[in-house]
């Protein structure tokens, strides 16, 4: 018998095992708004590990929140302690409904002096974000905050994807762990058989099924798939509502359009259609109130969706859970070809005409002429979505963002993070005047950076979504809704920017072409006329 002890575990500590992980998970950037207790994981910075400084914590959190859907990759966050993650909440919430896969850690003071209720110690701290986190935690032990960052990892991008969380006391860095290795964890789910078949029957006996698509389909990159599905089915398509990206190309002719989020407007759409298939969207997403007469019997509904969740609110038909790369893959291959006619598409809205105060439409119109073909658009300006719509189709997989949440200040540190991740095409924010002023500072990590990116700003002096509500709700007298006096071009340019200003039609051309082919970032404010379209008020 040897007389030989076992060799004991190596240990390292747990920043080190913490880097590790990171480095195996394939992260190569922490965005970051440092403070006291994160000094000792900030401290000798490793070189092929990017920490990205944002200016505030929402735009740290919106910055990484742009950054993962623009690599398909968890983005990893690190918050000043509890006030920190206050800071950062409303975009959290936002990363929840993008189902943006983040993981979120924050500093919490030393646990020798936690019970003293110590500056900067947080009570309960995992329990601050929830229910906007998928996974939140607060180590029992320093040895075990590894494990939880690697399990925050897997949680965050098991779709549905999501922000997650760990709170790390300030001493738990320098203490001995043992090393984590990362694992594989498959994240693709499989449709059942019996119900994708049931699905396919009555596709094939529908006379006018129409294909609801929404932002699922673009997150899972299975753009190319739902095309191949509509065209083989020959069924209308149209955009579920408040879809945060685009996933079908909107010049292809089976192209119906938007669905409006309100339920009497949306039952009209989709009135001539027997069946509705909604594939990566809940069912539905509506706004305002009013009947829904969709869910009344007469139209056959299916969903395919990644989120049990989403199906299980889902009021009427039959759901499909699965992810939709298989789920597509198995429709198409079951799918017989269609002997219905093809669908007609809809008609595309003529060039508007050039005018003093400048149109919203000029503008929307001149900028998708001028983007360059392979350009990403984020977008955060409401009161314009339906002009947005009109006159700015998008060409599909990877090309159009904006926020699920109806909380303002993500798109413009989201635009940052894009800028970051895709750094060889040019990113274009869209975005309304007060939508800028949530998160305006994250100009200056773009300007830092020199990253390619064009920021429009819509400037019309005000709330435009407010101004519309208040009409279509009938409300007099309504208080802080005009913003007067905020100069964009002298903000942006004391944070680097290059900026211009656009008061007259004929000068937006010219803004335009400098400001796209800018050598790094460029803001363009654009004076627009203040009338707003009244939201809802119309039938599609």
């Amino acid at each position: 018998m040897s007389s030989r002890k076992p060799a004991k575990p190596a240990t390292t500590t747990v920043k080190d095992a913490t880097f590790g992980l990171l480095r195996a998970f394939g992260i190569k950037r922490v965005f970051g708004n440092p403070g006291s207790t994160e000094l000792p994981f900030l401290s000798d910075w490793p070189d092929d590990i990017d920490y990205v400084l944002g200016l505030q914590e929402a735009s740290v959190v919106g910055m990484a929140d742009g950054y993962a859907q623009a690599t398909r990759n968890a983005g990893f966050v690190n918050l000043h302690s509890g006030a920190g993650v206050g800071n950062a909440l409303g975009n959290i919430y936002t990363a929840h409904r993008n189902q943006t896969p983040l993981v979120i850690t924050a500093g919490q003071q030393a646990r020798s002096i936690l019970p003293l209720q110590a500056f900067l110690y947080a009570e309960r701290a995992s329990e601050f974000p929830r229910p906007y986190v998928k996974y939140s935690v607060e180590p029992a032990r320093a040895e075990d905050v590894p494990a939880a960052i690697a399990r925050a990892y897997y949680v965050a991008m098991q779709p549905p994807c999501g922000p997650t969380f760990v709170s790390i006391p300030i001493d738990d860095w320098t203490r001995p762990t043992q090393p984590i290795e990362a694992r594989r964890v498959s994240r693709e789910l499989g449709p059942d058989p019996e119900a994708m078949k049931a699905l396919v029957v009555a596709l094939s006996a529908s006379k006018r099924p129409a294909l609801v698509v929404g932002p699922g389909v673009d997150r899972a990159a299975a753009v190319d798939l739902m095309v191949q599905v509509a065209e083989k089915t020959k069924a209308a398509v149209w955009v579920s509502p408040f879809s945060a990206r685009c996933s079908f190309p909107e010049r292809h002719p089976q192209f119906a359009g938007f669905l409006h989020a309100s339920p009497g407007q949306l039952s009209e759409a989709l009135r001539e259609h027997d069946l509705v298939v909604v594939i990566g969207a809940p069912v539905f997403t509506f706004h305002v109130e009013g009947h829904a007469a969709i869910f009344d019997g007469a139209t056959t509904i299916f969903q395919i969706t990644d989120d049990p969740d989403a199906a299980a609110v889902t009021p009427s038909g039959a759901s499909i859970i699965a992810t939709m790369k298989p789920a597509l893959a198995t429709l198409l291959d079951l799918l017989p070809e269609s002997t219905r006619a093809m669908p007609t598409g809809r008609t595309l809205s003529p060039a508007p005409s050039a005018a003093d105060p400048l149109p919203v439409e000029f503008l929307l119109h001149s900028l998708s002429q001028a983007m360059p073909a392979d350009a990403v658009l984020m977008e955060e300006a409401p009161s314009h979505r339906p002009a947005i719509q009109k006159f700015m189709p998008m060409r599909g997989q990877d090309s159009f963002y904006t926020m699920s949440s109806g909380g303002l200040g993500y798109s413009l540190p989201a635009a940052v993070g894009m800028a970051l991740g895709r750094p060889a095409t040019r990113t274009v924010c869209l975005i309304g005047d007060g939508s800028a002023m949530y998160s305006i500072q994250a100009l200056w990590t773009a300007a830092q950076r020199k990253l390619p990116l064009t920021v429009v700003v819509i400037n019309n002096a005000g709330y435009g979504a407010m101004r519309s509500f208040s009409q279509v709700m009938q409300v007099r007298n309504v208080p802080g809704l005009e913003l007067p006096g905020i100069d964009f071009v002298k903000l942006a340019e004391g944070m680097g920017c290059h900026a211009v200003r656009v008061t007259k039609s004929s000068e937006l051309a010219g803004a335009l072409e400098h400001g796209l082919s800018h050598d790094g970032t460029s803001l363009i404010e654009v004076m627009v006329d203040s009338a707003v379209p009244l939201l809802y008020a119309q039938k599609n």
